[in-house]
């Protein structure tokens, strides 16, 4: 990388991170680490296939640190968005979800990463509790922080309109 750049790119990330965006690489298998932070919402980028079984623990972690909104993209993303769905009904014993500990989720198969990226950003949003913090959990067997939280940031703003 051009020095220019990642002095560019290492601004991005201060500027991110200060606005509670947290980017998590998890190479599959991998415990994941403990979160500190608030209600916040997820965005799972999927590279890799991964065991069902991992997916489960990697749902509960998510449920128990504070995740409130699943947003998923990638290899298996629907399996990702169910598999948080059931663990979200199996913690209430498959009865009713208290308003403020439902976990919204969604989906983005056939979708570019970026309208992934700027729906977390701009659309998920939970109805009842504020979501601080974002977290993108990068699931894959090489991290890529610099070019996934660049390319996040690129995503949240407008294209210069026509004209």
């Amino acid at each position: 990388m051009k020095p220019d750049i990642a002095i560019a790119a290492g601004n991005i990330l201060r500027k991110l991170y200060f606005m509670g965006l947290t980017y998590l690489h998890l190479s599959p298998d991998q415990h994941p680490p403990e979160l500190r932070c608030g209600a916040f919402r997820a965005l799972i980028i999927s590279e890799v296939e991964v065991a069902q079984e991992w997916r489960n623990r990697i749902a509960h972690w998510l449920l128990k640190s504070g995740c409130l909104y699943l947003v998923a993209w990638g290899v298996e993303c629907e399996n990702w968005h169910d598999t948080v769905d059931w663990t979200n009904l199996e913690e209430f014993d498959f009865g009713d979800i208290p308003d403020d500990r439902f976990v919204m989720t969604t989906w983005h198969a056939g979708e570019p990463l970026s309208e992934a990226m700027w729906f977390a950003g701009q659309n998920a949003f939970h109805p009842h509790i504020e979501l601080g913090d974002t977290v993108i959990v990068h699931v894959a067997t090489e991290a890529k922080e610099v070019e996934i939280v660049a390319a996040y940031a690129s995503s949240q703003t407008l294209p210069p309109e026509d004209g």
